[in-house]
């Protein structure tokens, strides 16, 4: 059975083009493969920042945390479980400021998590742990960021690609929605290029 897992970050929401691709891919998906589908909207329920009590308690023995302990540590295995169960994820992720949203930078915080998504190998260096599965990384942007000279300034694909390949998803497409800052044509042009990658994706997909 496929295991489907939709985290969807933008705090536009019913406006976002990253949340309407992700969602539009994992329904399709859901469609075409069958299983299940878990959706995880952090912009609706935003994943508290860490702080001592996450730091200290994932540390600490189990029968040894703290009430406070408890409770971060238990919200982020709650995320790292719903990572492991799915055996798709489809990430949206719109640019805020050139990066990820802070509330999808607080999940990973969250999932990267020593020990348990990532340790480090014999040779000293880290090892993804969380292997075997498909990612699907839908960025949305005002601006046209893969390619030209705004490109160096994208730090936001680049940035997931990394926190994603090294907790182990490496198995990663993206699908980008850009450029509909241009003007009404502009954004027409941009949302049939994305739909157009989107359709490509589920025909792959069937």
């Amino acid at each position: 059975m496929t295991n489907i897992l939709l985290v969807t970050s933008s705090p536009r929401g019913a406006e976002s083009l990253s949340s309407r691709f992700a969602t539009e891919i994992a329904e399709g998906l859901k469609l075409r493969l069958g299983g299940n589908l878990l959706t995880r909207d952090l912009a609706a329920n935003p994943p508290p920042y860490i702080a001592q009590a996450y730091i200290n308690g994932r540390a600490a023995a189990p029968e040894a945390r703290t009430p406070e302990q408890v409770e971060a540590v238990g919200l982020a295995q709650q995320l790292v479980d719903e990572v492991k169960a799915a055996n798709v994820i489809v990430l949206g992720s719109g640019m805020i400021n050139f990066g990820p949203s802070s509330q999808l930078k607080s999940w990973f915080d969250h999932i990267t998590w020593p020990g348990v998504t990532f340790g480090y190998s014999e040779a000293g260096g880290p090892q993804g742990l969380l292997t075997g599965k498909k990612v699907y990384l839908v960025t949305a942007a005002g601006g046209v960021f893969s390619e030209g000279d705004y490109a160096p300034f994208d730090f936001q694909t680049g940035y997931l690609r990394h926190l994603l390949g090294f907790i182990g998803l490496t198995d990663i497409e993206i699908v980008r929605v850009e450029g509909t800052v241009f003007g009404p044509e502009a954004a027409k042009a941009a949302i049939a290029a994305t739909e157009a990658q989107v359709r490509s994706v589920l025909e792959k997909a069937a």
